[in-house]
C-alpha cells in the first residue's frame, strides 16, 4: 500500500508512457505502475501519445479497435495498481503540429463516441473535451527540439499549463511558470517518463488521496496541486533501454 510521503503530500504523475500505447515508449504500463509504486507515488496519469501523435496503436485498425488498443497499458498499469495500492488513471497526450496538450478525466467511453475526434481542429477539440469535463494541461510549451517547427500558445483554450517537465532545459521550464503566472492558469509538473529507470521524477502533491480521476480534476480546478520536482527515482540504477527518440 502506498502511504503519504514524508513531505506531508500524496505524489501523483502526470505525463508518462508506456510501451503498449507510445511508440517511443520503453516499458509496459506494469513495469510503470511498479516502478512510481516503489517511489512512493500515490497516483498515475497514463498520458500515451494519441493516434495524431507518436502512437503504438496503427491507424489502419477501425477506430473501436484502435481505443481498445491504445488503452491496453492503462489497463495493464490499473491492474498491476491495484495489486500495489497505486491508482491509476487514463489520459493521453493529444497533438496538434507538435504542440501537445495532456488531456485526462474522460475514460474510453469518450473515445469510443467520438469517432471523428481526428477530424475536429485543435480548438474543437479543446472546447469539446473540457465542455464534457475533461482537464487540459499544455505539454512543455516552450521546448526547443529539432520536430518542433513553430511554439504556439493556447492560454484561452486550456486549464493549466505544464511548468516542469524533467526533459526540458530549466530555462524552458522557468518561462513555462511565468507564463503561468501571467495567465493565472493552473499548473502541472510531470516526469514525461518513457521507462522505469527514467533518471528523475516530478509530480504533484496534494494532501489527501485522489481515488478517482474526478477527485483529480475538482482538486486541480481549486489549485491544490503543488509542483514537486528533482524526485529520486529508486530504480534509476537499474539497467535503462536504450533513450527513447525524441521523448514528448
Amino acid at each position: 500500500m502506498t502511504e503519504q510521503n514524508s513531505s506531508g503530500t500524496y505524489r501523483y504523475e502526470t505525463h508518462m508512457h508506456t510501451s503498449e500505447g507510445s511508440a517511443c515508449g520503453k516499458s509496459s504500463g506494469a513495469e510503470m505502475a511498479e516502478a512510481y509504486a516503489q517511489a512512493g507515488y500515490a497516483g498515475i496519469i497514463i498520458t500515451d501519445h494519441f493516434f495524431n501523435g507518436n502512437c503504438a496503436v496503427s491507424s489502419k485498425l477501425p477506430w473501436r479497435e484502435r481505443v481498445e488498443q491504445f488503452c491496453i497499458g492503462y489497463e495493464n498499469a490499473a491492474a498491476a495498481g491495484r495489486e500495489l495500492g497505486l491508482s491509476v488513471f487514463l489520459g493521453w497526450e493529444y497533438n496538434y503540429c507538435s504542440t501537445e496538450f495532456l488531456t485526462c478525466g474522460l475514460g474510453k467511453e469518450f473515445l469510443l463516441a467520438h469517432e471523428d475526434l481526428l477530424e475536429w481542429d485543435v480548438i474543437t477539440y479543446l472546447n469539446t473535451v473540457r465542455a464534457a469535463g475533461g482537464f487540459v494541461s499544455q505539454a512543455h510549451p516552450f521546448r526547443q527540439r529539432d520536430y518542433i517547427q513553430y511554439g504556439r500558445l493556447f492560454y484561452n483554450y486550456v486549464d493549466a499549463v505544464e511548468v516542469y517537465n524533467t526533459a526540458d532545459q530549466d530555462a524552458w521550464n522557468d518561462l513555462a511558470w511565468r507564463y503561468a503566472k501571467a495567465n493565472d492558469l493552473a499548473m502541472t509538473a510531470g516526469s514525461d517518463s518513457h521507462h522505469v529507470a527514467w533518471p528523475s521524477l516530478a509530480g504533484l502533491g496534494f494532501p489527501r488521496r485522489l481515488d478517482r480521476i474526478e477527485d483529480f480534476v475538482a482538486a486541480m480546478k481549486r489549485r491544490e496541486g503543488t509542483v514537486l520536482r528533482d524526485l529520486p527515482n529508486p530504480l534509476v540504477n537499474a539497467p535503462a533501454p536504450a533513450p527513447a527518440v525524441n521523448p514528448s
